[in-house]
């Protein structure tokens, strides 16, 4: 029988970490689960947790109770194993955090009885990892679901300023919030797929998923499994313009509007010409003022459940 460290973060979803960890365990128990809960502490935490779980105490399945933040240092905590032993472990997810993207790039239900169900199951799947390097201060950060600077970095941060706004509505909120705080569009180079674009850019996002913020959807034909990362590059435009094609992010359709590139790639570069890069990766801010972020694609590098 496989053996689960279930790993949540109280913080996340403004505390509907702590909320749902009492309710995991008792659906993981009538499954019969053989597993460990534990609450996190501090930023970074799961990280130290995931990776101890492994190493050291050889459990099969490592599962993050949260949002996509907790996600990331599960998946960062798992990685770092690989090199580093010779057991390894998978990856389950049940969210508990506001946008829960990585877990809907999964095909993971958001109800909690739905998702317990599936990491009971432990069904696997083998998923690619993407890889971003931020002013060659390498390692670097793995991650599942996106890469986003710009526009999309700001409006992360002003998201976690909403604690009492639950879920998509945060963002939203924090996304007309960003329109008139970030008019910045710093002259980037994105070079991707052997293709180079220079111009001014208000958001460049790179996905592995295929939504951000619960419900902004940056790239529909994304797969997890596909081999490539997928672009959403913006070009500068006025404010009124970019509320004009919020409703076209929340479709899908942004890719029909003039200011709006799309692309696919398995080593993407992003440097800073003129200005400097916010940047985030699954909802955790990586800097506030890049120059050069290097991303690579890690194919099928990830085992998960579900």
């Amino acid at each position: 029988m496989s053996k689960y460290k279930v790993i949540a973060n109280p913080a996340a979803g403004g505390g509907a970490g702590r909320k749902a960890l009492p309710i995991v365990e008792q659906l993981l128990a009538g499954y019969g689960v053989d597993f460990e809960p534990v609450l996190t502490s501090f930023p970074g935490h799961a990280v130290e947790i995931a990776r101890e779980a492994v190493l050291k105490e050889r459990f099969d399945v490592v599962a993050a109770v949260g949002g996509d933040g907790t996600c990331n240092e599960v998946i960062n905590g798992v990685m770092e194993t690989k090199a580093g032993g010779d057991h390894h472990a998978a990856v389950g997810v049940i969210g508990a955090g506001r946008g829960n993207d990585f877990g809907d790039a999964l095909g993971i239900p958001r109800e909690m009885h739905a998702a317990c169900r599936v990491l009971a199951q432990n069904r696997r799947r083998r998923i690619d990892l993407g890889r971003v390097v931020v002013d060659g201060m390498r390692p670097g950060r793995y991650f599942g679901n996106c890469v986003g600077i710009g526009f999309d970095a700001i409006g992360t941060i002003e998201a976690a300023k909403l604690p009492r706004l639950g879920g998509f509505m945060s963002y939203l909120v924090a996304v007309l919030k960003t329109i008139f705080l970030y008019y910045q569009a710093p002259l980037t180079r994105v070079v991707y797929d052997n293709q180079e674009l220079t111009q001014p850019s208000l958001l460049v996002s790179i996905m592995n998923g295929r939504r951000i913020g619960g419900g902004f959807v940056m790239a529909p034909e994304a797969e997890v499994d596909d081999g490539y990362l997928d672009l959403c590059i913006a070009q500068k435009m006025s404010r009124m313009r970019i509320l004009a094609l919020v409703r076209h992010f929340l479709k899908g359709t942004q890719a029909s509007q003039r200011e709006i590139k799309t692309g696919r790639g398995a080593v993407i570069s992003v440097a800073a010409v003129e200005g400097t890069l916010p940047a985030q990766t699954d909802g955790e801010i990586l800097c506030v003022d890049g120059k050069q972020i290097e991303i690579e694609l890690l194919p099928r590098q990830l085992e998960v459940v579900c």
